[in-house]
């Protein structure tokens, strides 16, 4: 596995082209909308207030003519500020971005041959990607979804170039960077400061999984239910670093809560009033948890919610793109150096949105 490489799809000149084409043309677009409208053109499409105040970015994160998104699933920023989107498409199965909005590449029929499928395995497969600065470096784990015909059901650790360093679950037989494991249908990767690795089987049994740092399995606990240490969509993992002892946060989707457990998978509480919670992101002393349930919640250092973003309660989800202040499914978010906050939603489109930071 140590020789075999996710190798990216290289933008073409024709590919900028097109993209540039499409840029111009929208601008054109807006600028002449901007002339005609003048003092009546729409206002900026603000998110919160205060400190918690995002500001959208109409124009990042689109793609060329002949690519599109499919159901958006994860979205990570790396220690350069990339953003690296995946969503259940065949093309692209990855869209890499700066910052800025610039498409930088994308991955697909490379990537989907050099895991051992097509593009199509690749789409019904793909959920979770977490971006993991560690000792040795920055690397990425994708955690597929159990597909069709006995695929997915694996986890991979990769460095940020593609290459496979390690592959866990749904395999044939073990190896020296192989090892065979029974997922059923696991969704999503946290690693702790230690380097142990807990994946969560979140559409399947509903058990966490804890690691070593070198893939040794070590404790499983969890299975369905409502009590505590008990899940129902155990979709999320997280190991939060804010407070001086970390912790790790599950996020209890169908529970409608977050379960908080010490490194050892010991339970210690629970933080309720969520709504459909799918996973976490931290930055600066906050930990930022997209909700299913058409919003975006923020916690502080003590779990208390600083901030709610976004609630498009009862709005129907094919009528969300005449609400840009609204979210419908948020599936999965990040946030750059800058705190700029990026939202992938779960839509047929993905609806993948930059909102900059902003406070009043």
């Amino acid at each position: 596995m140590t020789d075999r490489y996710l190798f990216p799809r290289r933008l073409t000149r024709r590919d900028f082209l097109a993209a540039t084409g499409a840029t111009l043309a929208t601008a054109s677009l807006l600028s002449a909308a901007d002339s005609d409208a003048g003092a009546d053109a729409a206002p900026p499409v603000v998110l919160g207030e205060g400190a918690w105040r995002f500001t959208l970015d109409p124009a990042w994160g689109a793609l060329p003519a002949g690519m599109t998104y499919g159901f958006g699933c994860a979205v990570v920023v790396d220690g350069q500020d990339r953003v690296f989107v995946t969503s259940r498409s065949q093309n692209p199965c990855v869209a890499v971005f700066n910052k800025d909005g610039q498409l930088l590449e994308t991955w697909s029929k490379e990537f989907a041959e050099h895991v051992g499928y097509d593009t199509a395995k690749v789409a019904a497969t793909a959920h979770g990607l977490y971006w993991s600065k560690e000792p040795e470096g920055e690397f990425f784990y994708f955690t597929e979804n159990a597909g069709p015909n006995n695929t997915g059901k694996r986890v991979y650790k990769t460095d940020l170039a593609g290459k496979v360093l390690y592959e866990l679950g749904n395999l044939s037989q073990g190896g020296e960077n192989t090892q065979k494991f029974d997922f059923a249908n696991p969704t999503d990767v946290a690693v702790a400061p230690s380097g142990d690795i807990y994946i969560v089987d979140g559409y399947g049994s509903q058990l966490v999984h804890q690691f070593d740092k070198n893939f040794k399995h070590k404790k499983t606990m969890g299975g369905r239910g409502a009590e505590h240490g008990k899940f129902n969509i155990c979709h999320g993992v997280w190991v939060n670093t804010i407070n001086d002892e970390p912790e790790v946060y599950i996020a209890d989707r169908a529970n409608n809560r977050l379960e908080v457990y010490s490194l050892d998978l010991e339970y210690k509480r629970t933080i309720g009033d969520m709504r459909l919670p799918c996973c976490f992101y931290q930055h600066d002393g906050h930990l930022y948890v997209p909700e299913l349930g058409a919003r975006v919640s923020i916690l502080d250092a003590k779990d208390q919610v600083v901030a709610r973003l976004g609630d498009g309660a009862g709005i129907a989800a094919k009528e969300i793109g005449a609400h840009p202040d609204k979210f419908a499914t948020p599936h999965a978010l990040t946030l750059d150096s800058q705190g700029n906050l990026y939202v992938l939603e779960w839509l047929p489109y993905a609806r993948v949105r930059k909102f900059v930071k902003s406070p009043a």
